[in-house]
């Protein structure tokens, strides 16, 4: 799906979370299309992935963005660091036990480094 700048500008103004209307504040002006689109779903349409999903989908990276919210069913078999907009309290407990870490998208999008890190919806 062509998603334009018109359409994500028209669904960012009917967003309430601070966090995510700066994310996607930040991605546009990195121009990060792919990343605009999964951000301005509507919030019924956002990726929402469990651990031993992330996990399958996962090769040699080190580093990955979910464009959404991570969920704690699973386990991860590799250390990584997950770049998310949310993560539900046993996800956090279960990636930190393992040794990867959380971080949020908007920390990412900050540095600028977006485009060197797998996407993963």
């Amino acid at each position: 799906m062509k998603i334009t700048i018109k359409k994500i500008k028209n669904r960012t103004k009917r967003k309430t979370s601070p966090e995510l209307v700066k994310t996607i504040e930040i991605a546009k002006k990195e121009d990060n299309k792919e990343l605009l689109k999964y951000l301005s779903r509507p919030t019924r349409e956002q990726i929402k992935l469990n651990l031993d999903e992330i996990n399958k989908k996962i090769k040699d990276q080190k580093e990955i963005i979910v464009p959404g919210k991570v969920l704690g069913v699973g386990e991860l078999s590799k250390k990584i660091i997950i770049y998310s907009l949310a993560y539900s309290k046993a996800a956090e407990e279960k990636i930190k036990k393992q040794g990867s870490e959380i971080r949020y998208l908007s920390e990412l999008l900050d540095k600028n480094k977006t485009k060197k890190i797998e996407l993963i919806a």
